[in-house]
């Protein structure tokens, strides 16, 4: 046998070897979501927007119930006090005291930054499992924070979506992402994550903290702060309503 072929055999024997070693993409957005994921949840958090000049914090309480309704209530600063935020479906409502009015945001408005943070209302709305929205394959392995992890590369099947594409670095041990890039239909990169705090709560890992950096503005990022969460707990109906906004 050619000496060529030899060694081109050997080499696909040994590509095969090491693509064999890595777990399927599926299962892997499976267990992030076994963590990510809950029937319900209510949690207190603080938004830290840090701006060129200076840094701002909005704290909130948030009540979720599947992947579909939302309510947020703005807790500080005290000029935001009583905002509130209601998610059903993919139809979101703000509630401003100040104007005491009820405004909808749609369409283009969905990706505007949320009090100048790199947040945009899309980001809040989005709170869907992985494996309802992308199909992945698993690249190779990477040191995050002194973690090993799967890097995972992902591809939306759902039209109507944010972000096309992303990438993750998931920790292997913990199935949780400890970073993530998200990426345009053009492959333009739009946002970057950093998640960290990693806790066992209720049998599950959770990062109580995430650095959002929008790669398209300047800035130092905003961070997301977990600070009080429940899992799978009873939420009263009547908090998902537009009734709710006003009380």
């Amino acid at each position: 046998m050619n000496k060529l072929i030899i060694i081109f055999l050997l080499i696909l024997t040994a590509l095969s070897s090491v693509n064999a070693q890595y777990p399927d993409g599926k299962e892997i957005l499976l267990k992030i979501d076994q963590n990510l994921s809950s029937e319900n949840r209510i949690f207190i958090s603080s938004m830290i927007i840090h701006g060129r000049r200076s840094s701002q914090t909005v704290k909130m309480k948030t009540w979720t119930a599947g992947e579909k309704k939302s309510f947020t209530e703005y807790l500080f600063p005290v000029r935001e006090q009583g905002t509130k935020m209601l998610k059903l479906d993919d139809q979101l409502w703000i509630y401003s005291p100040d104007a005491d009015r009820i405004i909808q945001i749609a369409g283009h408005m969905l990706r505007q930054s949320v009090m100048g943070s790199d947040l945009s209302y899309e980001d809040l709305m989005e709170d869907s499992r992985l494996t309802d929205r992308y199909n992945a394959k698993v690249t190779g392995t990477e040191i995050v924070d002194g973690r090993t992890c799967w890097v995972v590369d992902l591809k939306a099947f759902v039209p109507e979506i944010a972000y096309q594409g992303m990438k993750i670095w998931v920790d292997q041990d913990r199935n949780i992402p400890l970073r993530e890039e998200m990426y345009a239909k053009s492959g333009t990169l739009l946002k970057r994550t950093e998640l960290s705090n990693v806790e066992l709560i209720n049998r599950r890992w959770y990062p109580k903290r995430i650095l959002f950096k929008d790669m398209l503005k300047e800035g130092m990022g905003t961070e997301l702060i977990v600070e009080e969460i429940q899992f799978n707990v009873p939420i009263a109906d009547y908090i998902f309503s537009k009734a709710s906004l006003k009380k």
